[in-house]
């Protein structure tokens, strides 16, 4: 089956100009992917790297993850955002050690019924560590795709199935082609694609891609919710008290939460959430800690 042109210039692109990045290395292990992956949800890149390193030499292998509690996993976490991924990350090397012999799973089914993996992880895990053969279609493909094949601005809501349809259909046969095509197109759409002012005049793709052709149409969609505030937010309340657990070498007592922000009922709601979500445990009487603490 011949390849498609579209996927022949993305991987080309990526094979010489793609950013160095650790998981994108040679003999970068199974697990330092999974974690970069739990890592790069929601959180950029160049944020991600520096404690990658830091989390691979403290923790470089799931066994040496799960033998310490789950909040000293959340205590490393600190400026990686959406903390809650680090008790599902300590709770998938938990599985891993527990019931694969410390060895990542190299398929999507059996990745997929680890704690904390979803289809889109469990693919990345697949073909980036591993080289299976599967479309892999986050935020940024999803971008791609939309202009280069539809002629659209943006690509709407997320459609699971056609999604991955329209990536398989481009997927090369080749292995080691795949795989780099899956991060090329990534790539692209991270650095060249992007969301706004897509950098078209250096895109690898600008002579086959459909909205170049088209003119550029605007987008004529449902326009995205902008995010709310942060400041004065439940976020930003739980941050604060997060924080000063991650600090405390002990419980940290009631009053010490009540002078971390004025407000009662936000600080109350707060804290709940976060004993809610495993990230906080205790009580007003004995104080509260990180899980496992």
């Amino acid at each position: 089956m011949p390849s498609d042109p579209l996927a022949d210039a993305i991987t080309a692109w990526f094979r010489t100009s793609a950013r160095d990045l650790p998981w994108r290395r040679e003999g970068f292990p199974a697990w330092g992917t999974l974690v970069s992956e739990f890592m790069l949800q929601q959180t950029p890149v160049v944020r991600v790297v520096p404690r990658l390193a830091e989390w691979l030499e403290r923790w470089p292998t799931p066994s040496a993850l799960a033998a310490v509690p789950p909040g000293e996993a959340v205590r490393a976490w600190q400026s990686l955002g959406y903390p809650r991924r680090a008790l599902r990350l300590h709770a998938c090397a938990v599985a891993i050690a527990e019931e694969h012999g410390d060895v990542v799973p190299d398929d999507v089914e059996t990745l997929l019924a680890l704690p904390g993996i979803g289809d889109y992880t469990a693919r990345a895990i697949a073909v980036f560590a591993y080289g299976r053969r599967h479309p892999v279609v986050d935020t940024n493909v999803r971008r791609v795709l939309a202009r280069a094949v539809d002629g659209a601005a943006e690509p709407g809501p997320p459609r699971a199935r056609a999604d991955l349809a329209a990536m398989s259909a481009l997927l090369p046969e080749s292995l080691s082609e795949a795989a780099a095509f899956n991060a090329g197109a990534m790539e692209l759409g991270a650095i060249v694609c992007t969301a706004r002012a897509p950098r078209c005049d250096e895109c690898p793709i600008r002579d086959l891609c459909r909205w170049r052709a088209e003119g550029y149409p605007e987008h004529t969609g449902p326009v995205k919710a902008k995010q709310k505030r942060f400041e004065g937010s439940d976020r930003q309340v739980r941050g604060l008290i997060l924080a000063e657990l991650r600090a405390a070498h002990g419980p940290v007592t009631a009053a010490e939460v009540e002078s971390l922000w004025p407000d009662a009922d936000q600080r109350g709601r707060a804290l709940a959430g976060l004993l809610a979500d495993g990230l906080a445990t205790g009580g007003p009487e004995d104080g509260y800690l990180l899980p496992g603490s």
